[in-house]
């Protein structure tokens, strides 16, 4: 099918021929009529489903039809997104696909000087990009409002609530008009979400596309058992045996992507760690390096890398397995996108088979095994310790106690 079929003026199916999109995605298929009848949305979709064109173009195609010229600009359209990292993403979608509609966006978000920001929003806007703090800051000090909002976007709902961004969402809400067009977008439907979403939609059209257990499935995945101490060092030899250009690694804490960015340094492999704990002038300016292809490896935690959409990404490393099993999905659904080959490696320890059994268990079939590479598991035939199962929600993970280091060696451990 492609994109006009499903009505889009030419400007908007020109930007789309310019950034190389030939067919919608099945989201994209679904959602984009809908909104263009005037429908409020509720869809659940994973992030690389490509949701941000499933609501930015036909968002782009009604405000460019009911255009006012002549009149200063009023912010007429409010996404609301999480990160920092998201927000400036999706600003750069609508500037992409909107470049021949005459119609202009601005982003803001907290940690940043304001003043920028505010400037910008006083020579007028027509869509804005926020993330709650910094919108609720502005609002408070007199600098914009939201009076002539036509379309309120949330998206990232599951993350605003795991953030803590709730109550930040009612004060907008209460902000906004009545009459106006909502969408809401989250990747899971707890009932939290279920009863936030009826909170904001009106008779809303329901769309569900891409379930977990087949987001993976063009994905090439593999695990390689290797134990604890040695994995930074299988992730070196990886990284070169492969010939890998660039891979976002993932840790399962702050302390542990540092540790693995410096290691990779160490070995003259260009590498920046991306956590909650690095200020988000470093994260962004980490993130651009890695887009750019300045920085070879990405290390990422799981709250941090939330959002990121690199285009082209290829591989996807997990140097820890994550303990709750949706995460390994969202993890290595970053890879893979838009028909692009992608593969995903993950590293298992004998502490992490309890989530390996889970994760196959969610995404129903079994992971293939690398068994031929330098840091095989050694002397595993005795029964291995126990490990609570994976938890539902974002429970902690206590790591285990180090191991005197092994050297690499033939493994005599075979799988179960």
């Amino acid at each position: 099918m492609p994109f006009s079929a499903l009505g889009l003026i030419d400007h908007l199916r020109k930007a789309l021929a310019e950034e190389g999109y030939k067919s919608p995605t099945p989201i994209q298929a679904e959602a984009i009529p809908a909104v263009l009848d005037g429908n409020d949305l509720l869809a659940c979709a994973q992030t690389g489903t490509g949701k941000t064109a499933a609501f930015a173009l036909p968002v782009l195609q009604l405000l460019h039809q009911s255009h006012l010229h002549g009149e200063k600009r009023k912010i007429r359209c409010l996404v609301l997104t999480p990160t920092r990292e998201l927000a400036i993403q999706i600003a750069e979608s609508f500037t992409a696909y909107g470049r021949h509609t005459g119609l202009t966006n601005t982003v803001i978000f907290g940690g940043v000087n304001q003043n920028p920001q505010t400037e910008r929003l006083v020579r007028g806007v027509d869509i804005l990009v926020a993330t709650p703090g910094r919108l609720l800051d502005l609002i408070g000090q007199g600098h914009l409002h939201l009076r002539d909002i036509e379309y309120f976007v949330l998206d990232e709902a599951d993350r605003m609530l795991d953030m803590g961004f709730i109550h930040d969402i009612k004060k907008v809400l209460k902000a906004l008009p009545k009459k106006r067009q909502s969408l809401f977008f989250s990747a899971t439907m707890p009932p939290e979400i279920v009863k936030l979403a009826a909170a904001i939609l009106h008779n809303p059209k329901e769309i569900m596309v891409t379930p977990v257990s087949s987001t993976v499935e063009i994905i090439n995945q593999q695990i390689l058992f290797v134990d604890r101490e040695n994995k930074n060092s299988l992730l070196a030899h990886l990284l070169q045996e492969r010939k890998i250009e660039s891979a976002l690694v993932f840790t399962r804490t702050k302390h542990g992507a540092d540790k693995v960015a410096r290691f990779l340094a160490k070995n003259n492999i260009t590498a920046e760690a991306i956590h909650g704990n690095k200020s988000q002038n470093a994260r962004q300016r980490a993130l651009g390096n890695f887009k750019t292809r300045q920085t070879r490896v990405l290390v990422a935690t799981d709250i941090a890398a939330r959002g990121i959409d690199i285009d082209e990404l290829e591989y996807v490393i997990n140097v820890d397995l994550p303990n709750i099993p949706e995460t390994y999905v969202h993890r290595i659904g970053r890879t893979g996108r838009a028909g692009n080959r992608g593969a995903a490696y993950s590293f298992c320890n004998a502490e992490e088979q309890a989530y390996l059994r889970d994760i196959e268990r969610l995404i129903a079939k079994k992971i293939p095994v690398i068994e031929d590479h330098p840091y095989p598991m050694v002397n595993l035939e005795m029964e291995q310790p126990k490990l609570a199962p994976a938890k539902k929600g974002n429970a902690g993970h206590q790591e285990p106690k180090p191991k005197q280091e092994q050297k690499p060696g033939k493994s005599r451990w075979k799988r179960k």
